[in-house]
């Protein structure tokens, strides 16, 4: 059964489709059977692995408001073992369409169910809010992935996050887990991103990966040319940190046995 990794922060520009992109690619190249489920009605992560969003006649949004089955959604990537569910701007449409539905929080999750049998890694890239589409996610998931840029006022709303996965793990989703904090936006130049770095490992310990993500460039050109990074640049540093980050979930077991939430809630300033 494919292992179902959320990847969310309701904060705009943190990395969170960057993240979802390359961590889908390097973990295909790595030979893991991998599906990229876009969940932002921006499609950014659609057009990011160069999938043209206004050739694509069917999307996420007819998979989740249940009008098309989740096989005819996927399409092909460049690289054999990474296969996408695309999505459009007709996604906002689902949250006003199914608000009367009674089991509207888990439209995503039986969507998946169908084929997570074929994956080894299924990767959701959520909108930056927590809305209804994010909430879908983290209930489809097993485990949550959180992008924190290494930048001014990072941890500012954190808390938020993580008060709405202990409210999704009480009520939709009791198997959710934090697989970790993703530091990205390193800059090494500057002694902001080393205080952040140092806050969050501080505040969250073994939660933090080990990986950091460097603000680089050919990391935010990649996308522009509907590439993952590792097509665009492989030798880049940005190319280097998300195969590093595929290494560490592929390789550290204890990746997915981190301590319960409770504890994480626990921490000063952060319950």
């Amino acid at each position: 059964m494919a292992k179902k990794i959320c990847i969310a922060n309701q904060k705009g520009g943190v990395g969170k489709t960057t993240t979802a992109i390359n961590l889908s690619a390097a973990l295909a190249v790595s030979e893991q059977k991998t599906l990229l489920v876009d969940c932002d009605p921006q499609a950014n992560a659609t057009s990011g692995v160069g999938i043209d969003k206004n050739e694509v006649e069917k999307t996420l949004y007819h998979g989740m408001i249940g009008t098309e089955k989740v096989q005819n959604l996927i399409v092909d990537s460049e690289i054999d073992t990474l296969k996408v569910i695309p999505s459009r701007v007709d996604l906002i449409g689902f949250e006003v369409e199914m608000m009367s539905e009674t089991d509207r929080e888990r439209a995503l999750k039986t969507l998946l169910d169908e084929v997570e049998s074929e994956f080894d890694y299924i990767i959701l890239d959520c909108p930056p809010s927590l809305s209804l589409l994010t909430i879908n996610a983290m209930t489809a998931s097993d485990h949550l992935l959180i992008p924190l840029q290494c930048e001014f006022y990072a941890l500012e709303g954190l808390s938020q996050l993580l008060q709405t996965v202990k409210r999704i793990k009480s009520y939709l989703n009791p198997g959710l887990k934090i697989a970790g904090i993703l530091l990205t936006m390193f800059d090494k130049r500057t002694n902001l991103s080393f205080q952040v770095a140092e806050n969050a490992e501080k505040y969250f310990k073994n939660l933090v990966f080990k990986t950091i993500v460097p603000r680089n460039i050919r990391l935010g050109e990649a996308p522009s040319f509907g590439k993952p990074i590792l097509l665009y640049d492989a030798k880049s540093a940005g190319a280097k940190s998300y195969f590093e980050l595929a290494r560490e979930i592929l390789d550290k077991s204890h990746l997915w046995e981190k301590p319960a939430e409770h504890e994480v809630f626990s921490e000063p300033g952060y319950s």
